[in-house]
């Protein structure tokens, strides 16, 4: 019998803010183990996106996180197989340093017409810790690099399709 050890996520509080339009639910995890809370349109009325087209959809919410965490924006896995409904950006990030309103950039990838309506789950927001990088500046010929990685020189399906 094997045993396992039990790894709970990490916390951290972030103050919201909810506009005047912004609804009485907040982005929330709909299990335990979610690792995004499902954030909702905060629209008066419905929103039909034809085929093809992008709108900013409002969530009402002004996230106030701390130095050094970032919220991703991400799509709803359901919205995106069933109806084609994903983000333009595939995926969104708001900055600690970020204090306007959370919008959501979706986009219609199927050939119908898919209308959002008022309080519907548009995304999955994901709080996250920030690295940030420094640059080490070097010369091409300082650099070291294996024959299997200039045999992938190029990228973009260097390395085959299957």
């Amino acid at each position: 019998m094997s045993t396992s050890t039990l790894v709970k996520p990490s916390v951290v509080t972030v103050e919201i803010h909810a506009l005047p339009h912004a609804l009485n639910e907040l982005p929330s995890y709909a299990t335990t183990g979610s690792a995004g809370m499902d954030v909702r349109a905060a629209i008066d009325a419905p929103i039909t996106l034809q085929p093809f087209e992008r709108q900013l959809i409002p969530t009402g919410l002004i996230l106030l996180l701390p130095e050094g965490y970032e919220c991703q924006i991400r799509p709803r896995s359901g919205l995106s197989i069933k109806h084609g409904i994903t983000l333009i950006n595939c995926v969104g990030t708001v900055d600690s340093d970020y204090r306007d309103e959370v919008k959501v950039p979706l986009v219609n990838l199927s050939q119908q017409a898919f209308t959002i309506q008022p309080g519907e789950r548009i995304a999955q927001l994901v709080i996250a810790p920030v690295t940030q990088a420094t640059w080490d500046a070097v010369t091409f010929d300082t650099v070291e690099r294996s024959k299997a990685q200039l045999d992938r020189q190029g990228g973009f399906g260097s390395t085959g399709r299957v």
